[in-house]
């Protein structure tokens, strides 16, 4: 299925029991809408997984990115018999990137009993209330590296990707290694942004290195960008990290037009609104915590590539691969739950699951742990389009 395509198949007010029961299920891999309201019995033969993000707001480009991977990857395993003999659904609802309609939905999820998992709720604050609004459910592959919530107490909660401080010590390393010692960072000024700018100021103390400057955007979702950007230009780092998701374009383009030439350096959150950047992308640098979606080394990447060719899609991106491996752990924790799955039987199986090759990515977690990689490499925007690393 193709990003542009992926429709918002619930309210776009937060949705009830009713209005999901009413909504419409995509089954992954067909692109075909089939009705919720069927009985439990009619579904005994097919597992359901509930996914939440944004398919209409400013986190669009990651949201059905996301879901995108993950629809290649189940419409594959479906095509080869599905886990255990039985088919997997993935069934979406659009949360606008709002945190009260992403946990009105995970409720929705939770109240329905064939749908035995959530995967990859994109945000900070959305996860933190999917979580928190299902805790009998896995909630896998989270789309947010803020180490503070993966302190919270969340045993239902597992992470397929590396946290940001560790993206930015990866950033901060390279810019070291290039000689470029004036460091900057722009974020916003919400729960997502002070979790970056502490592991910015981490860095650079490890480093020992102070911030060359620090800017702020109002928030997350703020398309108020020029005060960060003048600031930035005006003190012209060397390099300025860009703390930004789906803002990223708006905060780039104002940087370039108060004439900071800063070499950019963006987090994996960045990278997901890369194609709204147009050629202002090339040459930017990038923390990524999946493999290039180009980097066909890896074999994790091969099947990407194959499995999203054979659902129709060309475009191959970060998101849809973090989506792919997200829904790839998950059909390991259902296929170590068993015949029959249930919630705690899905929790179980991927609790157990210790040193599993996706095909050059291994995830570890265990009965302490719920954070499974820690893979983190830098990629550069080449002039074709492509992610080098």
């Amino acid at each position: 299925m193709r990003d542009s395509q992926a429709p918002a198949l619930l309210s776009s007010a937060a949705p009830n029991r009713r209005q999901l029961i009413h909504g419409l299920a995509m089954v992954a891999g067909a692109g075909a809408a089939a009705g919720l309201g069927l009985p439990a019995f009619a579904q005994a033969r097919t597992i359901r997984i509930g996914a939440t993000f944004d398919n209409s707001s400013v986190e669009k480009a990651n949201g059905t990115g996301l879901f995108t991977g993950s629809s290649a990857y189940f419409a594959a395993l479906n095509k080869a018999g599905g886990i255990n003999g039985t088919k997997v659904e993935l069934v979406m609802a659009d949360d606008q990137f709002k945190p009260d309609i992403a946990k009105a939905n995970a409720q929705a999820f939770a109240a329905d009993g064939s749908v035995l998992a959530m995967i990859h709720p994109l945000g900070t604050r959305q996860t933190s209330e999917v979580s928190d609004a299902v805790p009998g459910m896995a909630v896998v592959g989270p789309n947010t590296g803020t180490v503070s919530l993966r302190k919270k107490a969340a045993p239902n909660t597992f992470w397929v990707r590396a946290n940001y401080d560790q993206e930015i010590d990866r950033l901060i390393a390279t810019a070291a290694v290039l000689g470029q010692t004036r460091i900057g960072i722009v974020y916003s000024n919400d729960p997502l942004g002070q979790s970056l700018l502490a592991g910015f100021k981490a860095a650079l103390a490890k480093a020992k290195l102070e911030p060359a400057v620090i800017a702020s955007t109002p928030g997350t979702t703020s398309m108020e960008v020029e005060p960060a950007a003048e600031q930035i230009a005006k003190a012209a780092p060397q390099i300025v990290i860009i703390g930004l998701a789906g803002t990223a374009p708006a905060f780039v383009k104002a940087l370039r037009k108060a004439g900071g030439k800063s070499s950019a350096y963006g987090l994996s959150i960045t990278a997901g609104s890369l194609g709204a950047m147009g050629e202002l992308a090339h040459g930017l640098g990038f923390a990524i915590v999946v493999p290039s979606p180009f980097a066909t080394k890896y074999e994790i990447v091969r099947r990407y590539q194959a499995d999203m060719l054979a659902s129709g899609n060309k475009n191959f991106s970060l998101p849809s691969l973090e989506g792919y491996m997200d829904a790839a752990v998950l059909a390991e924790g259902l296929r170590r739950a068993g015949p029959s799955p249930t919630r705690a039987g899905v929790i179980a199986g991927l609790e157990h699951i210790e040193a599993f090759d996706l095909g050059g990515v291994k995830i570890s977690f265990g009965r302490g742990n719920r954070e499974g990689n820690q893979f983190v490499d830098v990629a550069v925007m080449s002039s074709t389009g492509r992610l080098l690393s």
